[in-house]
């Protein structure tokens, strides 16, 4: 099974301690097919909401191609719905409403020539937690450099 990457996230794990990941499919247009397959989407500053009993991607933006269709208006930044199995919309529902959880999308990937999306389980960072993280990565990047260095 090749699971190969589209774009990812990288602000999520700056801005949001990651539990759980999640894998979930995602209703596309066929604009949106090929503009995704081209690498002209964006999930920077997105986010996932509960709504009209279905899980949304809101926020990412796909940029349509200049080939697209005459009679289409694309609409980049339009709200698409998340396929996800009823115990698994159950178990994030619960956590999100009651347990003070977000739901923060990460990557966007092809899987057995299908895109689907990791979202993340997540706590938001403060402050103080994201230089602590910013510590601990220049700590380990300056390890690494030590370390060469004596070999």
């Amino acid at each position: 099974m090749t699971v190969m990457s589209i774009t990812q996230n990288k602000k999520a794990f700056h801005d949001y301690f990651v539990e759980e990941q999640i894998e979930a499919g995602i209703v596309l247009d066929g604009w949106e097919v090929k503009a995704i397959r081209a690498g002209h989407v964006q999930l920077k500053e997105s986010y996932i909401r509960w709504k009209h009993g279905a899980f949304y991607l809101i926020g990412s933006h796909i940029t349509a191609l200049p080939t697209a269709s005459t009679h289409v208006k694309p609409d980049p930044t339009r709200e698409r719905k998340l396929l996800l199995n009823q115990t698994e919309i159950n178990k994030l529902i619960g956590k999100v409403e009651r347990s003070g959880y977000t739901l923060v999308p990460i990557n966007l990937h092809f899987k057995r020539g299908y895109i689907k999306l990791d979202m993340g389980l997540a706590k938001g960072k403060k402050l103080h937690d994201k230089r602590q993280s910013s510590k601990e990565k220049d700590w380990a990047r300056e390890k690494q450099r030590l370390m060469k260095q004596t070999r």
